[in-house]
């Protein structure tokens, strides 16, 4: 699949005023309502559109960007190494909006996962054995995969209408500085992929990688990042 599919060109193309939207909670209470914020919901929807395609978006997590595609497709997760130009034997850490999606792809949770992402005050990577359903060149040679439950609004919203794990690795080629916000993206990135978010894209914040800690089905503990 070529990076810049026609089928995506549209979506790469299209202007719209979804910069400006802030950071904060994605929904709102009116009258008993839930309405997405002005620009998200229409940004959501086509980046949704897009990895359901198979496409590669670059969007705002809950810590910096990250390249992401539906971590269920090989193809879409083979072009995301591509793009980053990393060894595909360098498992990727997928995105949730969830608990209950862990228990979708992952056997035998151990009860100390839950424990661990009831009790953290920051994002929170856990690399969990067992993986299953996941694009199997997304997994681990140990079977394992890492996710992380993203409590960011813009980015959980997105993981929620895709009803799947997102891929969420950081938005820069494999050996060079993570993007911490839009305009530390690189040139080249950009014009790879096939869908880039336009919310959150005037934020100048500190943003930093999270904290990865490895589970074992046994319950062993081990902390790779804090």
């Amino acid at each position: 699949m070529a990076y810049n599919n026609d089928k995506f060109k549209d979506s790469k193309n299209k202007k719209g005023a979804f910069g400006d939207t802030p950071a904060h909670s994605l929904r709102e209470r009116a009258g008993g309502e839930t309405a997405l914020k002005d620009g998200w919901a229409a940004d959501i929807a086509e980046a949704v559109r897009v990895m359901k395609q198979g496409g590669v978006i670059l969007y705002p997590t809950d810590t910096v960007w990250g390249i992401g595609c539906d971590a269920t497709n090989a193809e879409a997760v083979k072009r995301v190494y591509e793009i980053k130009k990393r060894d595909d034997s360098k498992a990727l850490i997928c995105l949730i909006d969830s608990d209950k999606r862990i228990s979708r792809y992952i056997r035998n949770v151990p009860d100390v996962a839950w424990d661990l992402l009831n009790i953290a005050t920051k994002p929170t990577t856990v690399i969990l054995d067992n993986a299953s359903g996941l694009a199997s060149n997304l997994v681990a040679e140990d079977g394992s995969i890492a996710m992380r439950i993203t409590k960011e609004a813009f980015s959980k919203e997105l993981c929620y209408r895709m009803q799947k794990p997102i891929v969420s690795t950081s938005a820069n080629i494999s050996g060079e500085p993570a993007a911490q916000n839009y305009r530390d993206i690189a040139p080249e990135l950009l014009e790879a992929v096939d869908y880039v978010c336009k919310s959150r894209r005037n934020e100048h914040e500190p943003h930093v990688p999270s904290s990865i800690i490895k589970l074992a089905s046994n319950g062993e503990v081990t902390v790779i990042r804090k």
